[in-house]
C-alpha cells in the first residue's frame, strides 16, 4: 500500500456552533491523509491506480466550501467518506481540519480535529 499527504489547503467556509460563524465565514485548514489499499500504481504507473492530489483538493474545495457544519469533526468525516466512496481503491482516509478562528477566550493558535474513515 502507499500513504499520499496533502497538507495545509486553505478554504473559506462557514462552519461553527454558532449563527454568526455560520454565517461570516472564515479560513479553514485542511490536511489529507490517503492509504491505498495496494501497490497497483507502483506496477501499474496510472493515475486511476493511485492518488490525483488535484481532483482530491477539488474534492475537498467543494464540501469545505459548499456545505455548513456545525461540528469539526462532522466536515471531517464527511470529506473523508465523499473520497472513500469515489475512490474504492483507497483504504483509508484521514482528514485534519484546523480553525484558527475560536470563540475561545484566550491566546490560542487554533482547534484542530482528525478523524480517520476506513473503506467498507
Amino acid at each position: 500500500m502507499a500513504k499520499v499527504r496533502i497538507h495545509n489547503m486553505m478554504f473559506y467556509g462557514f462552519h461553527g456552533v454558532y449563527e454568526y460563524e455560520r454565517e461570516q465565514g472564515q479560513k479553514f485548514y485542511v490536511d489529507i491523509e490517503i492509504e491505498t489499499k495496494d501497490d497497483r500504481m507502483a506496477e501499474t504507473d496510472d493515475v486511476k491506480d493511485g492518488v490525483d492530489p488535484a481532483a482530491i483538493y477539488d474534492i475537498v474545495k467543494d464540501v469545505t466550501e459548499n456545505k455548513r457544519f456545525q461540528m469539526l469533526g462532522a466536515l471531517s468525516a464527511h470529506i473523508g467518506d465523499k473520497l472513500l466512496a469515489k475512490y474504492p481503491h483507497f483504504h483509508t482516509v484521514t482528514a485534519r481540519i484546523r480553525k484558527p478562528s475560536v470563540p475561545i477566550s484566550g491566546p490560542i493558535d487554533y482547534v484542530e480535529v482528525e478523524t480517520t474513515r476506513v473503506q467498507g
